[in-house]
């Protein structure tokens, strides 16, 4: 996405009450993602959507600040995102099975040390399966397209095919590349919350081509995958 063009302060959506149900906090990047989802979910009051920065640290911090306040059933980190090719095509959607902090670690002469490798803790996070097997299967039965697969977060956007081929390579089941999910699964994590996170193909992760982006089609992705959710967590 042009992050520059879309970059905001942090907000929440609080809809008014319609009943009891199950509580989900849906935490995107900027306007235009929170936007989409609100379309896709309407006016319910199980689901508060906040927009938190763009980052791993904004969505840490926005998704920490929003469960110290509330409580919620289930944090869902959501937006568009880029897409490895053959893995995840533009105008698809992904649910992650693995939330990756692709890029947090160290180099080395003999290549990229992740946190893990050095000993520092762990830079992965489970979905949970069961929520993740629900959302799929309805996914499916909406007739959208969706796969599962591994969710890098990366602080620096992939703008080169030789980067693309060494995250493969890292990560052998990343499908899509996004900025902000494991900060939004370590806030999460902390508090005890499960997680998932659902992202919406906009562009293929590799050289970046602002004219090949398919931001407003992902954009309606997401918020046809946003009607689904409503439908299964409330």
């Amino acid at each position: 996405m042009n992050l520059d063009q879309m970059q905001e302060s942090p907000t929440v959506f609080h809809a008014e009450k319609q009943g009891a149900g199950m509580r989900v906090l849906v935490v995107t990047a900027v306007s235009v993602e929170k936007e989409a989802v609100l379309r896709g979910i309407g006016d319910t009051a199980n689901f508060h959507v906040l927009a938190a920065g763009v980052g791993p640290v904004a969505a840490a911090i926005g998704t920490a600040t929003a469960l110290a306040t509330d409580k919620y059933d289930l944090v869902i980190a959501a937006g568009i995102a880029g897409g490895f090719k053959g893995r995840a095509e533009l105008g698809s959607l992904v649910v992650a099975d693995e939330i990756v902090a692709a890029d947090l670690g160290a180099q080395s002469p003999e290549g990229f040390l992740s946190l893990d490798e050095l000993g520092f803790g762990s830079t992965r996070f489970r979905a949970d399966e069961d929520w993740m097997r629900r959302v799929v299967e309805a996914l499916h039965k909406a007739g959208l397209p969706v796969t599962t697969g591994a969710v890098l977060t990366v602080s620096t956007v992939t703008g080169t095919a030789e980067t693309a081929a060494e995250l493969v390579a890292r990560v052998p089941g990343a499908t899509a590349e996004g900025m902000e999910g494991f900060g939004v699964a370590a806030a999460a994590s902390r508090c005890g919350v499960p997680i998932l996170e659902l992202r919406a193909i906009s562009n293929p992760v590799g050289p970046r081509d602002r004219d090949a982006w398919r931001i407003s089609e992902a954009l309606e992705a997401l918020a046809a995958a946003s009607s689904v959710l409503r439908e299964v967590l409330t």
